[in-house]
């Protein structure tokens, strides 16, 4: 079981929402590169790698959010394929620009109050691996604002939590399935 952290500046991605999601991306996953910006407790990076992602780099300036990033990662054995910034977003991404780190599957969960994302989109381009795709969390019909650059391709409404997923914009006209169909543009489970 994955532990939480505590206080109200964190909230853990609920069960439900977190298998829904995962089905969603079950093709996506196996061997993919994730980044979890804002990641809380891991939890979704954690996933997937317990999906076959290839590695994960988690990031949260949080100091209890760090420190229960590490248990979890230690109690699931995933020491080896993990990497855990405790920096504000933009010194992290910074450093893995810098190394030339890219990523298949981008999670994004910060704060609600953030609210305008294009600062992290801009940061975050130079990150991305070709069809790579961004999943955010965020209230359910408020989604974030995000930069230009990034394109809906799907969004999700489970409760309160509200799930979508963009990728860069040069994909038009649309993001296609391994089957074949086009993602939807909006949908409610």
């Amino acid at each position: 079981m994955i532990e939480a952290p505590r206080g109200r500046d964190t909230r853990p991605t609920l069960d439900r929402v977190r298998e829904n999601l995962f089905n969603i991306l079950a093709r996506r996953v196996p061997g993919a590169r994730v980044l979890d910006l804002f990641a809380g407790s891991g939890a979704l990076s954690l996933e997937a790698l317990s999906r076959g992602a290839a590695c994960a780099v988690l990031c949260d300036r949080d100091r209890e959010a760090n420190r229960v990033e590490l248990k979890n990662i230690a109690s699931l054995g995933y020491e080896g394929r993990t990497r855990v910034f405790r920096a504000d977003w933009r010194q992290a991404l910074d450093t893995l620009r810098r190394e030339g780190a890219t990523f298949d599957l981008v999670f994004l969960d910060p704060p609600y109050a953030m609210g305008d994302l294009r600062d992290v989109t801009e940061c975050l381009l130079p990150l991305l691996a070709e069809g790579a795709l961004i999943v955010t969390e965020h209230q359910a019909g408020h989604p974030y604002v995000m930069g230009g650059a990034l394109k809906q391709t799907d969004t999700r409404r489970w409760g309160y939590a509200g799930v979508t997923f963009y990728t860069r914009s040069e994909n038009a006209p649309g993001e296609e399935r391994e089957d074949g169909a086009d993602l939807p543009v909006s949908g409610e489970l």
